[in-house]
C-alpha cells in the first residue's frame, strides 16, 4: 500500500517571500518573529484546510484526545511548524549562535565516523531534520543528503552554501530513480547517506509496521540499501525544547536476520518504534500534513 502524495515536499512562500525574510531574520530576533507567528497561524488553519484536517484527525485518531484538545493541540503544531521553519531561515541568516542543542547517543555516530564502512542516517518529518547539518559537524565523512527534486533553484542553492561548509552534499531525488547511483556510490566509498525515512518518493515498495495505535506504511528504500550493502543505520531526530534550544536524538537500529528481506523488515519495524517514542515525546511535533494512516 502506497500512501497517496498529499504533500509537495517544496519549501513554500515563493522566492521573493523566502529572500525577505531570510533578510528580515538578518536584523531581528527570530523569537521576535514568534509573535507575528502566533497571529497568523489561525488564518494558515483555516486555508490550509486538508492539512489542518490531517494533524486534527492525528490528535483524535492516534492519541484519542477530545475535539475540543484536538483543535487546541492541531494550533500548537502548527505554530511549532512555523518556528522550527523560521529557525532555519534565521541560521541561513546568520544567527546560528542563538541556538543550543543537546547531543543525547552522540556517541553513536562518532563511533561510526572511525569506521571504514558508510553508513545510512534515517530521519523523519518531525522536528527540525534538517537542522541537523549543524549538529553533526564533522570531516571525516562526506555526508550525502537527499532532499526532493522539485525544491525551488533559490533555495537549493541556499542550502548548498550553508551545508557545504559542513562537509554536506545535497542529493536531489529525481522521479527518473537517477539518483540511486549517487546512493550507492556514496555508501560503497564509505560516505554517509543522510534521509528521512517516513515518505515514500518514487519507490511503492513499503513495510507495514504498527505505528502510533495504527498500521503505517514505512518506504523501505533507506533499508533495502543498508541491508544490500551491509551498512549501519541510525537515526537522528532533531526536537524543539524550547525557543531556541533544541534536544538531538542519536540511536543505532539493530536487525540480525539472515535474509535481506528480512533484514529489511526489522529495520523498518525498529525505525518505526524508535520513531513513535520520540513522538510520544513530542506529539505537537509530527509534520506528516497528510492522511499518513491512510
Amino acid at each position: 500500500m502506497v500512501q497517496p502524495k498529499r504533500w509537495s515536499g517544496v519549501t513554500g512562500g515563493g522566492s521573493l517571500g523566502r529572500k525577505s525574510l531570510t533578510l528580515l531574520l538578518r536584523y531581528v530576533n527570530v523569537t521576535a518573529v514568534y509573535v507575528a507567528l502566533a497571529l497568523v497561524v489561525p488564518f494558515y488553519m483555516l486555508f490550509a484546510r486538508r492539512g489542518f484536517l490531517a494533524i486534527y484527525r492525528y490528535f483524535r485518531r492516534q492519541w484519542h484526545f477530545s475535539p475540543l484538545k484536538s483543535l487546541c493541540k492541531t494550533y500548537v503544531n502548527h505554530f511549532v511548524f512555523g518556528q522550527c521553519m523560521l529557525d532555519r531561515f534565521a541560521i541561513y541568516a546568520g544567527q546560528r549562535r542563538r541556538f543550543t542543542f543537546s547531543l543525547i547517543g552522540n556517541e553513536v555516530f562518532m563511533r561510526l565516523l572511525d569506521d571504514p564502512k558508510g553508513f545510512i542516517v534515517a530521519g523523519a518529518h518531525v522536528g527540525n531534520f534538517e537542522i541537523s547539518g549543524y549538529t553533526l559537524r564533522q570531516d571525516k565523512k562526506r555526508i550525502n543528503t537527499m532532499v526532493f527534486g522539485g525544491e525551488s533553484r533559490d533555495m537549493m542553492a541556499q542550502k548548498l552554501e550553508m551545508f557545504g561548509k559542513n562537509n554536506i552534499s545535497l542529493l536531489s531525488a529525481e522521479r527518473d530513480m537517477s539518483h540511486i547511483f549517487a546512493l550507492n556510490r556514496a555508501l560503497l566509498e564509505g560516505e554517509i547517506v543522510c534521509m528521512t525515512c517516513d515518505r515514500n518518493v518514487g519507490s511503492a515498495k513499503s513495510v507495514t509496521c504498527r505505528f502510533l495505535n495504527g498500521e503505517a506504511e514505512i518506504p523501505q528504500g533507506a533499508f533495502a540499501l543498508a541491508a544490500h550493502f551491509d551498512v549501519p543505520v541510525i537515526t537522528v531526530f532533531v526536537m524543539k525544547e524550547a525557543s531556541t534550544r533544541y534536544n538531538v536524538y542519536v540511536s543505532a537500529l539493530s536487525a540480525d536476520a539472515a535474509s535481506r528481506q528480512e533484514k529489511i523488515r526489522q529495520l523498518a519495524v525498529a525505525y518505526a518504534n524508535t520513531l513513535e517514542a520520540v513522538v510520544r515525546r513530542y506529539p505537537e511535533q509530527w509534520f506528516n500534513f497528510y492522511n499518513f494512516w491512510g
